[in-house]
């Protein structure tokens, strides 16, 4: 079993992406924290239960790529070009997808809290059954995938992210009154 540094992994994710697949399923634990991907072209590849904490995706171009059950934690995808993704399962807090093209994609089970999709394009994109989108960050120029792809409860004209979340004090001082 060959023992690769992060530098050497996204060299060979760029030169000879099977091999990095095959590598990746004899590992027991993959971890690509902190790594800098931005710019690369990946197609096909399995992220899949990687730690991919705070690593930059921006400005790529990624399609049918397996990142399900990963650690996105404030991963950040701006400018990115995202087509056919499965995030099932992921953990997407604080995640940057401004400027984004993230189509096609799903996010079942997914964690959006604190998400920013900003100018994001995602349409046909899976959310019915995400969590915390409610909590994610997003503006007038994000487009959504039409209502029957979107969870019950969420309303694309209301915006309430997480600077608009109470507490249980909060919410106590202001009944009070």
């Amino acid at each position: 079993m060959i023992d690769y540094t992060k530098e050497e992994l996204v060299d060979l994710l760029r030169k000879n992406p099977e091999k990095f697949n095959e590598w990746k399923y004899e590992q027991e634990e993959v971890d690509l924290s902190e790594t800098d991907f931005s710019g690369i072209v990946l197609r096909e590849i399995d992220f899949s239960d990687v730690d991919l904490n705070s690593s930059s995706f921006a400005d790529c171009s990624l399609s049918f790529v397996n990142f399900t059950n990963s650690d996105l934690t404030s991963v950040d995808f701006t400018r990115a070009r995202v087509l056919e993704c499965d995030f099932t399962e992921s953990l997407m807090t604080g995640a940057d997808c401004s400027y984004a093209e993230m189509t096609y994609c799903n996010f079942t089970d997914c964690d959006l809290a604190g998400c920013i999709f900003s100018e994001s394009d995602l349409s046909n994109s899976d959310f019915t059954a995400s969590y915390n989108l409610h909590s994610s960050r997003y503006d007038s120029d994000t487009i959504w995938p039409d209502d029957e792809l979107l969870p019950e409860d969420f309303d694309v004209t209301t915006h309430e992210d997480l600077s608009s979340l109470k507490d249980e004090d909060d919410v106590q001082q202001i009944s009070d009154y």
